[in-house]
């Protein structure tokens, strides 16, 4: 006899129940994009399936969720649900040592200066956040960037400056890279170059000033996720000694 009891305990949560006991917790939210994810977390598959099964008939489509490939029993879990593979994402662990990355050389071109960490002004930093998401947005998408997509805050995303590192030239603020502080393994959580100012070094030099000062602090590696599509950002991680420890599906039920 079935005695899951699947119950919504608030906008965007709900929880199946056994005898009183949760046994499984879903969770939804829409990214800045407008795209909605979704998770579950459940103790065995009758409590994901009735799960999946009351959120997707209380949600609008399509809707998305992310799962590791080296788990194959979570994306049977999501494949029984319907959701099939959208995208590919890359995980990377990115040294900080220069001797290991090869940027102790590395230079931002003529003109340009480096930011470090903190040292950027909110106002014209933001007005290059709007500027790149624009020109990304126009041209790969967002889905395949390396990035940690924020909610908007004054119609920007930049909610914390110390997060970024930024590349000036001629007064005016053309790359940026933001550090996620997670503990014992930072993550870099961005990295773009306006369109006229790419292929000149500018990305990797940002990279260069983030991990030396990571190193200088006794930080050994971060982390970066990014999207397979994404050749350039695939290349430039891989030219500096990043190794891929994971892959992530995004999969997606239309």
């Amino acid at each position: 006899m079935d005695t899951t009891e699947i119950t919504r305990v608030a906008d965007g949560h709900w929880h199946a129940l056994e005898d009183d006991q949760v046994v499984g917790r879903g969770e939804t939210w829409r990214r800045h994009d407008g795209r909605i994810f979704l998770s579950i977390d459940s103790w065995h598959d009758t409590a994901f399936d009735q799960l999946a099964a009351a959120m997707l008939a209380d949600l609008p489509r399509p809707l998305y969720t992310m799962v590791d490939t080296a788990d194959p029993a979570l994306t049977s879990q999501w494949d029984r649900a319907g959701f099939t593979p959208a995208r590919t994402e890359f995980v990377y662990r990115v040294p900080t040592d220069p001797q290991l990355t090869g940027l102790g050389s590395a230079r931002p071109p003529e003109g340009v200066t480096i930011l470090p960490l903190g040292a950027a002004e909110k106002d014209p930093l933001r007005e290059l956040d709007r500027t790149v998401r624009a020109e990304v947005g126009a041209g790969l998408g967002w889905r395949e960037m390396p990035a940690e997509v924020l909610p908007r805050l004054d119609d920007a995303t930049v909610v914390d400056p110390t997060k970024y590192a930024v590349a000036v030239e001629g007064g005016r603020y053309v790359g940026l890279t933001r550090v996620a502080p997670v503990p014992r393994q930072p993550r870099i959580g961005l990295i773009a170059v306006r369109e006229d100012r790419q292929r000149r070094g500018i990305a990797r030099a940002l990279l260069a000033d983030v991990l030396g000062t990571l190193h200088a602090s006794g930080v050994p590696a971060a982390t970066a996720e990014v999207g397979e599509a994404n050749a350039r950002a695939v290349t430039l991680f891989t030219t500096i000694g990043a190794e891929r420890v994971g892959t992530n599906l995004e999969v997606v039920l239309h």
